[in-house]
């Protein structure tokens, strides 16, 4: 609810906003940090911080149910919550990408400040995507777009499989 309230800046929640900043700001400061900013909009160490409780969250539900947790189980925790984080992020990016292809394809005005928002997150992940894979030649502004949702959409998809499949190894450790 917290995390969900920071998206209202400037309105006022009154005495049960304030009891609720107040509960959850210690916890949330401990992870916030600058290298967990997306174009400078995206804070994500709300996330960040959400990963950890679900991770121990978790670990303390086996407990409580099988009375051990093996570090399989553990690791394979943790990957998981490592990849919701990293899914969420890589679902929003495409999510994002997707507005901008969609801009460019129908001549939006990219003036207003919705517009603005998705190019300042949208241009830094464009532009190394595109270095990457046309370093040496120049591509239109729509190609560059299409391969960054490509990959990132193949990421976001491709690494769900790959990370369910690590998981199961993991937690089927003997150790």
């Amino acid at each position: 609810m917290r995390i969900l309230l920071t998206w209202f800046g400037g309105v006022n929640f009154g005495k049960a906003g304030e009891i609720l900043c107040a509960i959850t700001n210690p916890y949330l400061r401990l992870f916030r940090r600058p290298g967990l900013q997306i174009g400078g909009f995206l804070d994500i160490s709300p996330i960040v911080a959400m990963a950890v409780l679900s991770v121990l969250n978790s670990v303390f539900a086996r407990l409580a149910n099988f009375g051990s947790v093996s570090i399989g189980i553990i690791l394979a925790l943790l990957l998981g919550a490592l990849w919701s984080a990293a899914a969420f992020i890589l679902g929003f990016i495409v999510i994002i990408l997707a507005l901008r292809l969609f801009a460019f394809l129908t001549n939006r005005n990219t003036f207003s400040s919705f517009w603005r928002v998705i190019d300042a997150i949208s241009s830094p992940v464009i532009h190394k995507t595109s270095r990457i894979f046309f370093s040496d030649r120049n591509a239109d502004f729509k190609t560059e777009i299409i391969v960054a949702l490509a990959v990132f959409g193949g990421v976001w998809l491709g690494g769900g499989v790959i990370i369910r499949i690590a998981s199961f190894i993991l937690a089927r450790l003997p150790i």
